[in-house]
């Protein structure tokens, strides 16, 4: 895959945006689309399966939830609709001029917002990035999941 077409699916932080639940076109919508048509009208089922097999009580919830993962309409970080709150990668990178934060001079930095699990993984992704280059980061992480 060329360069370009990886910053359509990388973040700017390393994050593969076509793994993220929010993402319009990402396989987590696609997936939970496909399991909601295959499920039809589950909830009759579930609800009479409850009867001998409690975990199905949880079913509207997590029909809720699944609904919740078909709705994605997240273009990509780098189309300005990251939703993470308050990320500070967004405008930075932009300003810095970089397509990822470890070909700034400042990385790592203060500027992300992460949180502590997220910020130890941002400086792992980046420093991975600068040691392999973009293209084989790429591929060594576009099939792991994005939440681990």
């Amino acid at each position: 895959m060329e360069y370009k077409e990886i910053l359509d699916i990388l973040a700017p932080c390393g994050l593969n945006c076509c793994k993220c639940y929010a993402y319009s076109v990402g396989e987590i919508k696609i997936h939970s689309t496909k399991l909601q048509e295959l499920l039809g009208s589950f909830d009759k089922y579930a609800e009479r399966f409850s009867a001998f097999l409690p975990i199905f009580k949880s079913y509207p919830s997590f029909k809720e939830l699944l609904q919740h993962f078909t709705k994605a309409n997240c273009n990509g970080c780098r189309k300005g609709t990251c939703i993470y709150p308050d990320c500070g990668v967004i405008t930075c990178y932009q300003n810095k001029g970089v397509d990822f934060c470890f070909q700034c001079d400042e990385f790592p930095c203060e500027k992300t917002n992460f949180d502590l699990d997220l910020k130890g993984r941002w400086i792992q992704m980046n420093n991975r990035m600068k040691e392999i280059g973009i293209e084989s980061y790429y591929q060594e992480t576009n099939n792991l999941p994005r939440y681990r």
